[in-house]
């Protein structure tokens, strides 16, 4: 049987101000909330389930530290989102040791024409796409999700992982390339994503 129950908190906002107020009941409800979609973000940062779990956890223990600094509780989903996204970040700041945005393409190109590839990303079944940018080197697979899936600018993702917007960018076409050819890899080309056949 489930203890708590939202009747407790008669919206979001009194869910928030709970946990400002470090109640444990409001903590819980937050926490289930939330942990099933964080942990979705968690995942595709991460290289495995584990890791993603590890992530969760740290994020976790920073929001309930930092969620005093929400001034507008009806702001929250994207501040917690915020929070785990650079907790995952910095999580492999720590574990690779500044390996990140240092991995190489491999040497073969990549022949699907890549000016449409953001087209062809978009078209793509969400867990197929999912599951290949696991697959990619931390740095380029940290940049994927920051501007592609979760919709940071090249401005915000230099000041978060402190370089220039201008490696953003490269290190978003080097990590699109290889995603391409790592479709290419797996049998996926053009014509069967657009429905065109040459």
């Amino acid at each position: 049987m489930r203890l708590f129950k939202w009747r407790h908190y008669a919206s979001l906002t009194e869910l928030v101000e709970g946990c400002q107020r470090q109640e444990r009941r409001a903590q819980n409800i937050f926490y289930d909330r939330y942990k099933n979609s964080l942990k979705g973000v968690c995942i595709r940062y991460a290289k495995t389930e584990a890791e993603a779990d590890d992530i969760l956890q740290e994020a976790f223990i920073k929001i309930f530290k930092s969620i005093q600094q929400v001034s507008q509780p009806e702001m929250v989903d994207k501040w917690v989102k915020s929070v785990v996204v650079r907790t995952a970040i910095n999580y492999y700041h720590r574990i690779t040791k500044k390996e990140l945005l240092h991995s190489s393409i491999e040497s073969s190109e990549a022949t699907m024409d890549v000016s449409n590839s953001f087209r062809i990303i978009e078209q793509l079944d969400t867990a197929l796409l999912l599951s290949v940018i696991s697959s990619l080197p931390d740095g380029y697979r940290t940049i994927i999700n920051m501007h592609l899936i979760d919709g940071y600018s090249h401005a915000e993702i230099a000041q978060i992982l402190s370089v220039t917007e201008g490696t953003s960018k490269s290190q978003l076409n080097r990590g699109r390339t290889l995603l391409i050819k790592k479709l290419q890899d797996i049998g996926i080309e053009s014509h069967e994503i657009t429905g065109r056949r040459s």
